[in-house]
């Protein structure tokens, strides 16, 4: 008889009405057997279940006697630290996007060290570091050849983790958090990376509480000073439509005409400013995602993203990651209206340069992924011949990014409704008037003027 089913079926979340002090109950069915758990929060009860159901729907087998998916098991079973935080890869890494895969483990290879006890034959840091994130963290590189300076740092990091329930000490958590915010040369991190380690940690430490190892998220029992990090835009970084221009008209000289130099490139800066795309989402964009009339206005339906994230994160074994739109469902789709400039650059760089055999319009110059390093290093020589010197050493269009930004601001500034913006850009109309509500460099004495039409003449 196996002690393995598929059969599961999964209800929603309850209030436990038996209990005065407010809880949430779980219930769901494995095969025969009724399962439930219950919950402090109704947040915590349902990412629980969005676990549960996740691992149903990739067609994972669960337990019969603990009534978990088999990815839970290990993390339900774990006593140490590394032993836990090993399950939590094994069961976020199948469904994580290359870049969170990258992220969760420069996290956790940074936070690791810090929870093991004082044992003798500790190798330094940065071999830790190495074994825990190239070697161990990763589920699929557990299995190959390690040098022998990494196979006796994992023996001893086994040896060494604390039991998980060492978190519960409030010295061991602030003790963790100080590590976050270290460099491996013992400097400070910024504040952003801080915040990013800091998140991966606490979501970590809330699987915990859900697998019942903790009794409640340690961090949020810790007093730490508050970790500020700039949420908006620097409105320095925004170009103003005169500067964009010769910006993309700058990216032409680039190279001369060695290859095409930075010609083959304007066409891919340009989307960026005037549809207001994501590198990663221009770097993927094909003909067939084209509208290109001979005159007026065209569009783009986007729906595929080619973020750069490592051959060690990706399922391919590519340095570029493809998958849906951030932050929409699979297979969604964001269509956006284009000018007429565009759609001419568009198609002038087509009937020149011709596309990918996939139909891709911007391939690196051999018909692979155009790298971010290649389009950056063109950027980079173009704000040197289109802006003075000291604009060139100011925040100022300083990544091909702040052409999004530039085209928000435009958008924004030219009276386009918040939630149009929103839509066109992929976002939520809160985060966009978080970070891109930035009035465009140049603007300010317009502004002034309409502030002074409105006070009135003194004189």
């Amino acid at each position: 008889m196996t002690d393995k089913t598929y059969k599961v079926r999964i209800w929603a979340v309850s209030r436990n009405q038996s209990s005065k002090k407010p809880s949430y109950v779980l219930r769901w069915l494995v095969g025969t057997e009724r399962q439930s758990a219950t919950f402090g929060t109704k947040g915590l009860a349902d990412r629980f279940r969005s676990r549960l159901i996740r691992a149903a729907e990739d067609g994972e087998p669960f337990d019969l006697v603990s009534g978990l998916p088999e990815s839970m098991v290990k993390a339900k079973e774990a006593t140490s630290v590394l032993a836990f935080a090993l399950a939590y890869m094994e069961m976020k890494w199948p469904n994580a996007a290359a870049k969170s895969r990258d992220s969760m483990t420069d996290a956790l290879a940074t936070a690791l060290p810090a929870l093991v006890a004082d044992a003798k034959g500790r190798p330094d840091v940065k071999t830790l570091r190495r074994a825990l994130r190239l070697f161990l963290l990763p589920p699929t590189r557990r299995e190959i050849d390690r040098p022998r300076e990494i196979t006796k740092a994992v023996a001893w990091i086994e040896k060494a983790s604390l039991p998980i329930t060492a978190l519960e000490d409030a010295k061991r958590v602030h003790g963790v958090l100080d590590a976050l915010g270290l460099k491996l040369d013992g400097t400070a991190a910024g504040a952003e990376t801080l915040r990013r380690k800091r998140s991966v940690l606490y979501n970590v430490l809330d699987y915990a509480v859900e697998l019942e190892h903790l009794t409640v998220n340690p961090i949020d029992k810790v007093k730490r000073k508050r970790i500020k990090v700039a949420a908006s835009v620097d409105r320095r970084a925004v170009a103003n439509p005169t500067q964009a221009r010769e910006l993309l008209t700058a990216v032409t000289y680039v190279g001369g005409h060695k290859r095409a130099g930075g010609r083959r490139l304007r066409a891919f800066f340009a989307v960026l400013y005037y549809a207001g795309t994501r590198p990663a989402e221009a770097v993927n964009l094909r003909r067939a995602d084209c509208v290109l009339p001979e005159s007026g206005w065209g569009s783009l339906t986007l729906h595929t993203t080619r973020p750069a994230a490592g051959k060690t994160w990706t399922d391919n074994g590519h340095a570029h990651d493809e998958r849906g739109l951030k932050q929409r469902a699979d297979k969604d789709t964001r269509p956006v209206p284009i000018p007429p400039q565009l759609v001419a650059m568009l198609r002038a760089h087509i009937e020149e340069f011709g596309t990918a055999p996939d139909g891709r319009l911007f391939p690196s110059e051999r018909g692979g992924v155009l790298a971010s390093s290649s389009y950056s290093r063109v950027w980079k020589e173009a704000r040197r011949i289109a802006l003075t010197d000291e604009q060139v050493t100011s925040p100022l269009a300083a990544r091909p990014y702040d052409l999004r930004h530039a085209c928000a601001s435009l958008w924004l500034n030219a009276g386009v409704p918040a939630t149009e913006v929103a839509e066109r850009l992929g976002h939520s109309v809160d985060v966009l008037l978080k970070i891109y509500a930035k009035c465009i460099d140049g603007q300010r004495d317009l502004i002034n003027k309409r502030i002074s039409d409105g006070l009135g003449d003194d004189d």
